[in-house]
């Protein structure tokens, strides 16, 4: 796998060989959320305190941009980071800037599916955000690995997962989802791009109203400067977002 970087209009990307883009950071805000669905992969900020997470395991590092997001505006949250390819990582440091603390940085170079199969831990948030040079996800896009997702969080946590396809038709990954996890899935409409993120959770938490997703949502613009009103507002046109609260 070829690992390529280009640069344009002040944005550095990260490529596996090919024209996808695997991550991009804005060279003048290397903590900020340059890619629409690595935003919209913070959502499950808005479900909880300002205290949470506090141990997030992520599947896949790319450039690092959630990585450096969660490090730097949650920094009680302790990081697991598991990267299959090394140079990725290499990259991350090298042209993204990812911090050098191991303390709270824990990456470890492993096949996500089989770590989660062998891990004992359980995690605050999951997020899976892995693919290969031709968008292909591989063994990250199946029931097992989603039970086994379900296994590993703890009891209000909560499972993100980039769901990407060229067709733009997420159904049956998020049949698969449903099936994990006893319906308590939450599938947002698609990004431009046509990355799609999706929740999971083992119950049904606290459902909250519009209203105080609106007001956590600009409390998280006021600290960051990320902006997930937009994604609300698009969140709203669907039925999860029925009678002005959300159902997950």
């Amino acid at each position: 796998m070829n690992i390529d970087i280009s640069e344009e209009s002040g944005v550095r990307f990260l490529h596996f060989g090919s024209s996808w883009v695997q991550g991009a950071m804005r060279i003048a805000r290397p903590f900020a959320l340059e890619l629409e669905y690595t935003r919209e992969m913070m959502m499950p900020l808005l479900l909880h305190a300002d205290d949470w997470p506090k141990k997030v395991l992520q599947i896949g590092l790319g450039a690092a941009s959630v990585t450096k997001f969660l490090y730097r505006y949650r920094p009680q949250a302790k990081l697991t980071v598991i990267e299959i390819e090394p140079r990725v990582e290499a990259a991350a440091r090298q042209f993204f800037k990812l911090p050098d603390d191991p303390a709270r940085i824990d990456i470890r170079h492993a096949d996500g599916a089989d770590f989660m199969i062998e891990s004992k831990q359980r995690y605050d948030l999951i997020l899976v955000d892995g693919f290969d040079a031709d968008a292909r996800t591989g063994r990250l896009d199946t029931l097992p690995f989603y039970l086994d997702c379900r296994a590993r969080l703890a009891n209000d946590g909560l499972l993100c997962v980039n769901l990407l396809s060229r067709r733009k038709d997420f159904s049956k990954s998020v049949a698969r989802l449903k099936e994990a996890f006893a319906d308590h899935v939450i599938a947002f409409p698609s990004c431009d791009s046509g990355n799609a993120i999706a929740l999971g959770a083992i119950a049904a938490p606290p459902a909250p109203t519009l209203a105080e997703l609106k007001a956590a949502a600009r409390n998280l613009k006021q600290a960051s400067g990320l902006n997930l009103l937009p994604t609300l507002t698009r969140l709203e046109q669907s039925r999860h977002l029925a009678g002005g609260i959300l159902q997950l």
